[in-house]
Parts: C-alpha cells; structure tokens; sequence
C-alpha cells in the first residue's frame, strides 16, 4: 500500500463557524483567533432558508479578502463543510465555492465511498471526509485510500444516531477512535478528533485533547474560539512528564549502546528497547521544532 502525497499542512485546531454569520467569520479569518483553520458551516449550522446567504456570505468575505490581503487576516487554511453529498444542497455549494480560489478544502459530512473523488476532481479542493455513520465507519478505508483526500475526522453524535446508540458512549469509543487514526496514518493522512460538546469543562476538552494525541492524532474539530489556545499547545508541545521520559529513555539506551548493549534495558523497572527509543528521539526532534517555531 502506497502511501500518498497529500499536503500536509499544521491542523491543531480547526474551528466551525456558521457560514451564514458575517460577524463570526469576519472575526475567525482576524489575527484575533489563532486556529490553524476555519470551517465555514453550511450544513447543521445553517437552517434550510439560509443555506444561499451562506453561499453568497462565503464568496463575498474570500473575494474582498482576497483583494485586501492586509494585516487584519491571520494566514489560516480555509475549509467549507457542504453539505450531505447525495443532496442538491451539496451540488450548490460545490457548483458555487468550487470557483472561489481562496478555498482550500471541502469537509463532508456524513461521508461514505461514493463521491469523494468525483468531488475532488470537479472541485480540485482537498477533502476531509467526516465519518459518522454505520456505512462510513464501515468503508473508512475505502473513503481514505480515495485520491484527494488530506485529512479523516468523526462525529460522535451523528454516528451514535446511525448506530441508534448513546453520545456518550460513541464519544468514549476507543475502536472508533483508534481506527480512524490508523486508517488515517496508513494512507499518509491527517487524523483529527472529534468535537468536545461542554464548552464548560475545559478540563475536560484538555484531557481529551491528550487522550487524542495519545492515539496520534494531530488536531482537534472545534465549536468555540476559548478551545483554540488549549489545542494548539497540546497539539504542537510535549507535557513536562513526556519530556523527562524521552530524555530518560534516550540517555539510557545510548549509555547501554556505549556499554557495548544493543538489545532491550530495563529503565525504572519497565522494559526499553529500539522502538521506545526511535519514540523518544523523535517526540524530542518534534519538542525543539516546535520551539524554534
């Protein structure tokens, strides 16, 4: 298996925005917010009456943007979540924003194998498939082998509908959540959790945040600008405790190589051999990028 040459941008933090807002996307394309992406919404978002305000919204605020390009904007990905793909509303979105230059991906929802690279050969935008149905959680390999595609996230919400099961314990899944990430780091993607819903727990978003880097992913889907600052550290910088684990383990096992020891040491009781050590070396290659950075 082949993996492919998406382009693999910094995804730490990708934020929704109703697309049908002027006041909030104007203030999510600001320095004032620092995400490393902006998803304009037009599917749950945005009632069925607004969906063309959307649409006009979006190409209006790209198009003046563009002929701007002054200080106010912070450089930021820009995303479109269109609608469901086997709807008309999809064909609209598609039919309108694929002309808008400044878009660089679709994000669809409720994503099956059908579609994806009929959408990125019309559209020329790459695609970051939601998978949050039974169907889609089935193909998810399928949908991630499919050219054009940069990045593989979930919903938890609307997959528990699709399974007529809990929220809950769709957002706990640890199959869901770890398949994804595979699927998604074998075909050379991005993998990007799924929304934290209590936007009053913030303990709780930066735990999930590390339960999610934890599983490799790289960034989080966002509903509210306060989650932005707590994913883009977790997400770009190691915690004290890894640090002092790499360190340990690298200082270790190059002392037990100097020893003339090439095989596995024990290290506070715990067995270490080459693979936690190639581990350790590049979470520390990554903590001094994202230092110097």
């Amino acid at each position: 298996m082949k993996l492919k040459e998406t382009d693999m941008r910094t995804r730490r933090s990708l934020l929704f925005v109703p697309g049908n807002n002027e006041r909030m996307l104007r203030k999510a394309l600001s320095q004032d917010l620092k995400c490393d992406c902006v998803i304009f919404d037009l599917e749950d978002a945005v009632p069925l009456d607004q969906k063309e305000k959307g649409r006009k919204l979006i190409v209006k605020l790209l198009n003046d943007l563009k002929e701007r390009r002054d200080d106010s904007f912070e450089p930021k990905e820009l995303c479109v979540r269109i609608n469901q793909l086997d709807s008309d509303l999809s064909k609209e979105d598609v039919r309108v924003l694929s002309k808008v230059e400044m878009i660089d991906s679709f994000v669809v929802p409720k994503a099956d194998e059908s579609g994806i690279e009929q959408l990125y050969r019309l559209s020329g935008k790459q695609i970051i498939p939601i998978i949050e149905s039974a169907k889609g959680f089935l193909h998810v390999e399928a949908i991630g082998s499919h050219k054009g595609v940069a990045a593989l996230t979930y919903g938890c919400a609307d997959m528990a509908l699709s399974m007529r099961g809990s929220i809950r314990n769709y957002q706990k899944n640890e199959y869901v959540r770890t398949r994804i990430a595979v699927v998604a780091r074998s075909y050379g993607l991005e993998p990007i959790d799924q929304v934290f819903f209590n936007l009053n727990d913030m303990e709780g978003f930066r735990n999930e945040c590390l339960e999610a880097k934890g599983y490799g992913y790289s960034g989080k889907l966002l509903i509210h600008p306060n989650q932005i600052e707590i994913a883009n550290r977790t997400f770009s910088a190691l915690t004290k405790e890894e640090v002092e684990w790499a360190k340990a383990v690298v200082s270790a096992y190059e002392s037990a190589l100097q020893s003339g020891n090439k095989g596995a040491i024990i290290l506070n009781g715990e067995l270490v051999d080459a693979v936690h050590y190639k581990t350790a070396k590049g979470m520390l290659g990554s903590e001094r990028n994202s230092a110097s950075n």
